[in-house]
């Protein structure tokens, strides 16, 4: 078995673990400002939406030695100020997108990038999307993000309890603010296949959390009826004895879809590329991240509150003090004979001889007890 196979079995047996509830606060500021940071990325900078939501053209271009760079002056030049997003095509041509476009500006537009990229007019490809087909396909997105969040906290409410559902609810929103901030702080186009990337990895945080409360509620099914760990501890044990499967669930994850985004999008300069695979690998990410330190410890939060989990934590700490007292007991009865008790040589002589030979425990226990009973020298008789 591997190290990292063997320190799963140690952390799924409860052997080794991370308190993970217990640094909660931490976890919850990291949170608190990794989101400031992505909601105020998108109040400043905003999203750059693509022509799907926001209507305009796009020119599509035969095989031309001018550069994306130039060709996007040209455009915008064309264009009279109009925004242009410009993709390199594998053919060598180039895909050319001008936001907020109508039908009649379209034209002098498509004759003057002929002219400027040397190529035949009717050799570019030109598309129409009006602006009210992409508040219909945006007010459509909208539509099926809020249904499939009610879907959420309903399934979880059913399957587990309220208070999963909505840690698993602020989880979710809490993952898809940080990807929308990402977007908005790199500028990259927003397009109907970042709105499918970011319903996907809403599935798959859901997923990962749905396997840490699957553990979490069959270990605390019975949880009432013991004394040996409170709600909280029994929340960390879950985290830990599953946490070496989301690690490598995410891990697996990630890879293909880092292909696609620094590969794919970045080096093949596939662009088209990008719109899903930054929602899925910022997606993935943070997913995996509120599984583990924002779901479950809000979780734990609610529950604590809870009366019968206060009375529960109340009789654990009752029970290990009771416990602490009791192991430290015989020590003290030991010392308070030991300094009252009178002694001779003898008994100093089996002292030494016990030290030396490390014996502890019951064995130096009857030599005691015998003192305090006023033993007699160990001359005989």
């Amino acid at each position: 078995m591997s190290k990292l196979g063997n320190i799963g079995a140690r952390l799924y047996r409860g052997e080794v673990g991370y308190d993970f509830i217990g640094k909660r606060k931490i976890w919850y500021g990291i949170s608190i400002l990794i989101t400031i940071t992505a909601i105020v990325g998108l109040a400043v900078r905003g999203l750059n939406m693509g022509i799907e939501f926001s209507g305009g053209a796009v020119f599509t271009t035969p095989k031309t030695s001018v550069s994306s760079a130039e060709a996007e002056h040209k455009a915008e030049a064309a264009a009279e100020g109009h925004q242009a997003v410009v993709q390199k095509l594998g053919n060598g041509g180039l895909r050319i997108q001008i936001s907020e476009l109508d039908t009649e500006q379209s034209v002098p537009v498509q004759e003057a990038l002929a002219k400027d990229l040397n190529v035949p007019v009717k050799d570019i490809n030109t598309q129409l999307v009006g602006p009210s087909w992409g508040e219909e396909i945006a007010n459509k997105a909208w539509m099926g993000l809020g249904i499939f969040m009610i879907l959420v906290v309903i399934y979880l409410a059913i399957a587990f309890e309220w208070r999963m559902a909505l840690a698993a609810l602020i989880a979710l929103i809490h993952d898809l603010t940080i990807t929308v901030g990402v977007y908005a702080l790199v500028g990259f186009e927003v397009t109907p296949g970042t709105v499918i990337g970011l319903l996907t990895i809403l599935g798959y945080s859901l997923y990962d959390t749905v396997v840490v409360f699957d553990s979490l509620k069959e270990a605390s099914k019975d949880a009432t009826k013991q004394t040996r760990f409170t709600y909280s501890e029994l929340a960390n044990r879950s985290i830990n004895s599953t946490l070496v499967r989301s690690i490598n669930t995410t891990v697996v994850a990630l890879l293909p879809v880092a292909g696609l985004l620094f590969v794919g999008g970045g080096l093949l300069g596939a662009g088209m590329l990008n719109d899903i695979s930054l929602a899925l690998f910022v997606g993935l990410a943070a997913g995996a991240y509120s599984s583990i330190f924002i779901a479950t410890p809000l979780v734990a939060d609610l529950k604590e509150r809870d009366p019968a989990m206060k009375a529960l934590a109340k009789r654990v700490r009752a029970k290990r003090a009771a416990a602490a007292a009791k192991a430290d007991a015989p020590e003290r009865r030991e010392d308070a004979v030991d300094e009252d008790a009178p002694r001779d040589d003898a008994d100093d002589a089996e002292d030494t001889a016990a030290a030396g030979s490390g014996m502890v425990g019951q064995r130096n226990q009857p030599a005691s007890r015998n003192r305090g009973r006023g033993r007699p020298s160990g001359k005989r008789r």
